[in-house]
């Protein structure tokens, strides 16, 4: 059976309560989108502290105070040594989360998500105290580090241990952290930056120490899932964790199950070699697409550099923290719309209703900008300012409910279990590559873009919708070993990709598995 996994009789779900465990497993788990989301906001609101860039971008600090008005309005914040910083992490996330494929398949879930929680501690330490720019990127590379064993260990941790009927809006409990990251970065910088004497920066940077703290302390409490145990052999230890996280001593058909595509699973030597097979293009494709897609809406371009980028048209400095804020709260709110929509609608309609919400909003905003801000004065007045942070609120609103926590979502749950670290480690990895590629990027084309760049983004936005209606499948309510059968099989251009698949497990033969669970282990 492809990807190890076959319908059960009937197709129905496997009987699951939602237990206490589960809930507190996926609330720990889901920090490691606390600690994420803080470095994301955090950077933003001290590279346009005075203090901050006096200390380690003084070309910066010039241009930004000493020569005001001397150099365009887009081309202030206009530096690779500055982008670096915020940048720096994303490389590193790249690099590691090969590393952490590695762990997660091998090790577990769970120690994985522990590493991660001591590169961040480390991270945090290094930038708090930094004393040079060579300090403060390695601190960065540091958290980066966190970032790719966090972000290919809890999509898959959330994905695997949550019943398949609420997957969807557990799942989102990591994108909900990262969110509420940022609004606490976004609240901590416009408190800190009020503190005289120039060192706010170094609290707003130590104390993402607090969620580093968290997903260390959850990553040694929380139970690992069971596919990962049965996965390393662990049979019995992954049969009375599965009794214990789905609250029913029923569990016997989902037991066998994870058996077989555990089975199924250790006969693929190379992993990563098999995600090309014919197969796994499917989910390879949309993978790679969504990770993609999700930074050419934009979004990380605004939660980056929110601050600097409401300085540039015409925000004072407080208001312009003020506003991130405002823009961070909003954030949060819509997250919690997905989780309570995700496995209602379905990740489709999500996704299409976003796209057309964030197209408008950005052309709007690119309209008021080229007619208001010019390279060497803005006539942004206070109304039309007004305007632009509610249309960014607009947009920020529709990536949090859709493209935001689906982008996650939705590979953690279509590969199948042989792949699942293999195609994680994608996923993440063309994540970060993306998100650096962007973040380095960003100011440099705000200068030369300037209004056009919302644009630029608007266009990406309508070609994402475009292939959303046309090729991703939905998923909602579907277990996630049953994805091969009831999605991928049932579409109307991926099933050709499932025609020359060598099943390992016929449909015919399921009856035989269930009624002699030797054949299986």
């Amino acid at each position: 059976m492809a990807g190890g996994g076959f319908a059960t009789s009937g197709g129905g779900e496997f009987e699951a309560k939602i237990t206490p465990i589960v809930i507190i497993s996926c609330i720990m788990a889901a920090t490691g989108g606390l600690m994420f989301g803080y470095d994301v906001g955090v950077s933003g609101g001290v590279t346009s502290m005075h203090p901050f860039l006096k200390k380690f971008f003084p070309a910066v600090y010039r241009k930004t105070v000493l020569e005001a008005g001397l150099d365009s309005n887009y081309c202030k914040y206009d530096n690779q040594g500055l982008q670096l910083f915020t940048s720096s992490l994303y490389l590193a996330a790249l690099t590691s989360t090969f590393f952490a494929s590695y762990t997660t398949r091998t090790m577990g879930r769970r120690l994985t998500m522990l590493i991660a929680g001591f590169f961040f501690i480390a991270g945090v330490a290094f930038n708090a105290a930094a004393q040079n720019l060579a300090m403060l990127i390695v601190g960065r590379i540091l958290l980066g580090c966190g970032v790719g064993f966090a972000n290919q260990a809890v999509p898959v941790f959330l994905s695997e241990i949550a019943p398949s009927r609420i997957r969807g809006a557990l799942n989102i409990l990591f994108q909900l952290n990262v969110t509420i990251g940022i609004l606490f970065a976004n609240l901590v910088n416009y408190g800190t930056n009020k503190i005289s004497g120039g060192w706010g920066w170094r609290l707003s940077l130590g104390l993402a120490g607090i969620p580093a703290l968290l997903l260390t302390v959850g990553a040694i409490v929380v139970v690992d899932t069971p596919n990962s145990l049965i996965e390393r052999g662990r049979l019995e230890e992954g049969k009375a964790v599965l009794k214990k996280i789905r609250g029913t001593d029923n569990i016997e058909p989902e037991f066998l199950e994870l058996c077989e595509a555990s089975r199924v699973a250790k006969e693929v030597k190379h992993p990563f070699r098999n995600l090309l097979k014919r197969k796994n293009r499917p989910q390879l494709i949309i993978s790679i697409a969504l990770q993609i897609f999700q930074q050419f809406t934009g979004i990380n371009a605004i939660m980056f550099y929110a601050p600097v980028l409401f300085n540039t048209v015409g925000f004072k400095n407080d208001a312009s923290l003020y506003s991130a804020v405002i823009t961070g709260a909003v954030n949060v709110l819509s997250t919690i719309v997905s989780i309570y929509f995700v496995d209602k609608l379905g990740r489709r309609m999500l996704l299409l209703e976003a796209g057309v919400q964030m197209f408008l909003s950005q052309i709007v905003i690119a309209i008021i900008l080229g007619i208001k801000v010019t390279d060497h004065s803005d006539d942004l007045s206070k109304g039309y300012a007004i305007f632009v942070v509610i249309l960014v609120c607009t947009f920020v609103s529709a990536f949090a409910w859709s493209w935001g926590p689906l982008g996650w979502l939705i590979p953690s749950e279509t590969f199948p279990l042989e792949t699942r670290s293999a195609g994680q480690s994608v996923t993440v990895c063309v994540n970060m590559l993306f998100t650096f590629v962007i973040a380095q990027a960003f100011l440099s084309m705000l200068c030369h873009f300037k209004f056009g760049i919302f644009l630029f983004f608007s266009g990406w936005v309508l070609i994402m919708s475009i292939f959303v209606l046309f090729l991703v499948p939905e998923t909602k309510n579907i277990p996630i070993e049953e994805m091969t059968e009831r999605v991928w099989k049932q579409h109307w251009f991926w099933k050709r990709f499932m025609e020359d698949d060598n099943e390992k497990v016929s449909n015919a033969d399921y009856p035989k598995i269930k009624n002699n669970p030797n054949s299986q282990l």
